[in-house]
């Protein structure tokens, strides 16, 4: 079965089926972009892929971070709040707040799921954008 949609497009059922499911960049917005690179860089320790004007790029995990110097006002804006995972919530907090980070809080529990405990911690970058470590506990 063929569905019209408007001005002559259509699509099969099949098109349909498609869902959204994996991550291949998330930007953030930056106005210093050299001193957001060295933040994200050498106080997060991200992986550093490369730079080009007003941008910079970072593997994590196999989803790349774009840092960007936002092209038009309607782009300047705070960034959606990024969860890095991480395997002790507390060791990372130790390590980033010797690094200079100031955390809003620190790691504490959200929720107690089934078969783990979901923990978080916020933090501003040099931008003030706004994230988090969260660490999936197992019992």
């Amino acid at each position: 079965m063929t569905l019209n949609i408007h001005e002559g497009i259509s699509m099969t059922n099949d098109a349909q089926a498609i869902g959204l499911s994996t991550i291949g960049q998330i930007a953030v917005n930056v106005h210093d972009l050299r001193r957001a690179t060295a933040f994200y860089r050498d106080t997060l320790g991200m992986k550093f892929l490369f730079e080009v004007p007003k941008l910079a790029f970072f593997d994590c995990g196999g989803v790349r971070l774009m840092l960007s110097v936002p092209e038009k006002p309607e782009f300047d804006h705070p960034a959606s709040i990024i969860y890095y995972k991480v395997n002790d919530i507390n060791v990372a907090h130790d390590v980033l707040t010797s690094r200079g980070v100031q955390f809003e809080d620190k790691p504490h529990l959200i929720a107690h799921l089934p078969d783990h405990d979901l923990w978080m911690a916020f933090f501003r970058d040099c931008e003030n954008n706004v994230l988090a470590l969260m660490s999936e506990v197992r019992g």
